[in-house]
């Protein structure tokens, strides 16, 4: 699978999927498993909803072979 999450990008979804867990479980609400979406797709480096949009936020290696 191709990359489309990196760099700032991969580290707020990181810190804000955990933000919104350690929220669900200081407030006991469920809303607190709605972190684990931004926290699996910064994990996993990949977001489904910037496919349909060509979005990227990884860095062009230029050199890289194909």
């Amino acid at each position: 699978m191709k990359k489309n999450v990196g760099g700032l990008d991969k580290v707020l979804r990181l810190v804000i999927g955990l933000v919104i867990i350690a929220l669900g479980i200081l407030y006991q609400s469920w809303w607190g498993l709605i972190g684990i979406i931004p926290l699996l797709t910064g994990l996993i480096n990949r977001c489904p909803l910037y496919l349909p949009f060509g979005i990227s936020s990884c860095k062009v290696d230029l050199g890289a072979k194909k």
